[in-house]
Order: C-alpha cells, then sequence, then structure tokens
C-alpha cells in the first residue's frame, strides 16, 4: 500500500502530466522527500517550480506533512541527468 498516495494525487491534480515519488525521510510519515518530473517546470526557475508545488500541498502542510524536500525537473533535464 502506498501511504502517499494523497500527496501524488493532489500533485497529478495541478500538474496532471506529472511522474512523482514520494520517500519517507524519518519514518513518522510527515517529512517526506518528493520528486516531481514534468513538462510544466519547463524553461520555469526552480524556485517557482517550489513554489507551485508548495501551493498544491498547502493545506496538508498545515497537518500531515510536517517537512518537505523538494526535486523538481522537466521530462528533458530528467532524463538527462538520468543517463548511463
Amino acid at each position: 500500500m502506498n501511504d502517499f498516495k494523497f500527496v501524488e494525487d493532489i500533485i497529478k491534480a495541478g500538474l496532471p502530466d506529472s511522474v512523482v515519488m514520494v520517500e519517507d525521510l524519518t519514518g513518522t510519515k510527515d517529512h517526506l522527500a518528493i520528486t516531481v518530473v514534468s513538462d510544466e517546470f519547463k524553461n520555469i526557475p526552480l524556485f517557482k517550480q517550489h513554489q507551485i508545488l508548495m501551493q498544491l500541498l498547502k493545506e496538508e502542510l498545515k497537518s500531515r506533512i510536517h517537512a518537505v524536500k523538494l526535486n523538481t525537473y522537466s521530462k528533458e533535464k530528467f532524463q538527462m541527468i538520468n543517463k548511463g
């Protein structure tokens, strides 16, 4: 069972083309590393990419999520860094 499907669902609702990976950083299920790959991030500065995600997750950050580590990539950039 995926304990973080709710995170994936929220992000995919705002970024329909996204691939979302969520990792529990501490075992408490409230400190998360979230990686999002979406072409919506193409040509957008990193801080704005993170703002988009923080806006999408704002309600969960008030209750279920205490801290997040964000990694955001366009599909092209993600493929480039994961070659080889």
